[in-house]
């Protein structure tokens, strides 16, 4: 079973589940476990081969990484630990992971917070993707993920986002790496498909006003999905909200909860 972390809160009985993105680990949570704790029980998870996840590389290792098998990594957690439902928030490829669920087990998911969601790979994503692809076996993977932050997260006020991304990719194994990159074979019909489909559950986008690489994407689908979907969009941030802009992402985030 994945590595999570509890912080229970002893009147509330609404639970609240992170998932963090690819490279990152649940410490990218920091700034949001003291006050989400305040009103909810909280559950911190460490995706495999991730954080304190890396006991399971061995046999991870073994089998072909899908977002329906990372996706049922976190079933795992919630059935053993009781947890009927939850609400869940996510960042980056997080966001698909918990997109994943919503598609697999709906009755699992209250609500889904989807922070820096990625639901378009644009053109510029694509050609990353494919030198990725290109480079992977060749260069330090450390390489590759330094100059995709860049690329992501590129301005000023991004740095911190992006060198604790950085950091925590440091913790990861060559191999670890490609496994996730390899997912992003399958992330094209993935996300078409969650374009498409609406699903029954209440959805808030938080996006960065400077995450150019997927906010314009996410406004078009929040523009047709209109039954469950919302956007709050955060001023002069990149795409890591929850780290660059902790105070507005965890007002938004429990306020939006608060009205579930």
């Amino acid at each position: 079973m994945i590595s999570y972390t509890l912080y229970k809160n002893e009147t509330s009985t609404e639970w609240v589940t992170f998932v963090h993105g690819a490279g990152g680990s649940s410490s990218i949570w920091f700034k949001q476990i003291r006050e989400f704790q305040k009103h909810f029980n909280v559950l911190l998870l460490d995706l495999r081969g991730h954080g304190n996840s890396k006991d399971q590389l061995k046999s991870a290792l073994k089998q072909k990484y899908t977002f329906k098998a990372i996706a049922e990594d976190i079933v795992e957690v919630i059935d053993f630990l009781k947890i009927e439902s939850s609400h869940f928030v996510g960042i980056s490829l997080g966001s698909i992971v918990i997109r994943q669920l919503a598609e697999m087990h709906p009755e699992r998911v209250k609500s889904m917070i989807l922070g820096g969601a990625i639901l378009k790979m644009n053109f510029r994503s694509q050609v990353l993707m494919r030198l990725g692809n290109m480079f992977k076996y060749v260069l330090p993977y450390l390489v590759l993920y330094k100059f995709f932050a860049f690329v992501i997260m590129p301005k000023k006020n991004h740095k911190q986002s992006r060198l604790l991304f950085i950091n925590e990719a440091k913790k990861l194994y060559q191999k670890e790496f490609i496994k996730w990159f390899k997912l992003t074979a399958e992330i094209n019909p993935v996300l078409r498909w969650f374009r498409q489909k609406e699903l029954n559950i209440p959805t808030l986008y938080v996006m960065g006003e400077e995450d150019y690489m997927f906010l314009p994407s996410v406004k078009q689908v929040v523009a047709n999905h209109v039954k469950t979907a919302e956007l709050f969009i955060i001023q002069n941030c990149g795409h890591v909200v929850n780290v660059e802009q902790p105070v507005v992402f965890n007002e938004t985030v429990i306020g939006y909860l608060k009205r579930m």
